[in-house]
């Protein structure tokens, strides 16, 4: 599988990640041979976060990646703190907690390092300077490698990437989601900063779920990007997931596709897709864009 830079960083990234959120904690077994069979097939890039499964999955992440450790990118998130009674959580943009919450992580995650670490959220009311006063020391004691940001905020990512050295925005971004394309990713480009791609599928409906409305489009819209996306399946002779996620990956700004998946079967689908990935040129994406409008981000600009 092609490898691509992860930002200023130096680190390396597999085209397609492994989003791990979807794995089973009660399924330990499963989920391992997932992870294992994920990397024996070239995937190198497994992201979780301490929210997940109230840190148990960081716990089955890391209890799969032992073998294989330094030959992978792990990476995980901060932020957002369970309430003890279990009811929800709350979003905590300290300093101080940032660099308390680590260590957690990095107990369940068994690991003396996390290769990205990640705000997960944030708003543009939060203590910016010191969050990345946070970051920039956990990197300088070893405890992370790089850090970035899980939003998809322009006036949150504008901020970051003016005053701090984040390495890649992990944001939602696929056909039926281009609004990062209006001027997120030119920022993005200017910074040497990645995106890395979550929602490659639109929750499946960009490959097999009913057709509905989404976002900003109508069920009509979605239906019609579909036909589009069918056209030049066939053109291709690839499928539809193959097609989709080919074309997050053929924006130069893009990392790396972030999939979750939950049971083997699935695993099976995206390696097969993995396999196919292909280039668009310029023509492939107007083909696949004929007759489809932009959306553009309507808040926290």
């Amino acid at each position: 599988m092609e490898l691509r830079k992860l930002g200023n960083s130096g680190l390396m990234v597999s085209e397609i990640g492994l989003g791990c959120m979807s794995l089973k904690s009660n399924q330990p077994k499963q989920s391992k041979d997932i992870i294992q069979k994920a990397f024996d097939r070239g995937i190198t890039f497994f992201d979780t976060a301490d929210l997940y499964d109230k840190g148990q999955n960081e716990t089955v992440v890391g209890e799969s990646v032992q073998a294989f450790r330094k030959q992978v990118i792990l990476a995980s998130k901060v932020g957002n703190l369970w309430r003890a009674d279990g009811s929800g959580w709350d979003w905590k943009a300290s300093k101080d907690y940032i660099i308390r919450a680590i260590e957690g992580s990095l107990s369940r995650l068994k690991t003396d390092y996390i290769d990205l670490y990640q705000l997960h959220g944030g708003t543009i009311d939060d203590p910016i300077d010191e969050i990345i006063e946070a970051f920039e020391y956990l990197k300088k004691q070893g405890k992370i490698r790089t850090y970035g940001l899980s939003s998809i905020r322009p006036n949150v990512i504008r901020e970051f990437l003016s005053k701090s050295t984040i390495s890649s925005v992990m944001m939602q971004y696929s056909l039926l989601d281009r609004r990062p394309e209006e001027e997120v990713d030119a920022l993005l480009s200017a910074h040497g900063v990645h995106i890395l791609a979550r929602g490659a599928l639109a929750k499946g409906l960009l490959v097999n779920k009913p057709v509905e409305s989404y976002l900003q489009y109508s069920s009509g819209e979605v239906a019609h990007i579909l036909r589009n996306l069918d056209n030049m399946a066939k053109l291709t002779g690839k499928d539809r997931a193959t097609e989709a996620i080919s074309y997050v990956l053929s924006n130069p700004v893009t990392a790396t596709a972030v999939v979750g998946v939950s049971t083997k079967l699935q695993l099976d689908e995206l390696l097969a897709t993995k396999q196919q990935i292909i280039k668009l040129s310029e023509l492939d994406k107007e083909r696949l864009l004929e007759g489809v409008r932009s959306i553009y981000y309507t808040e926290h600009r």
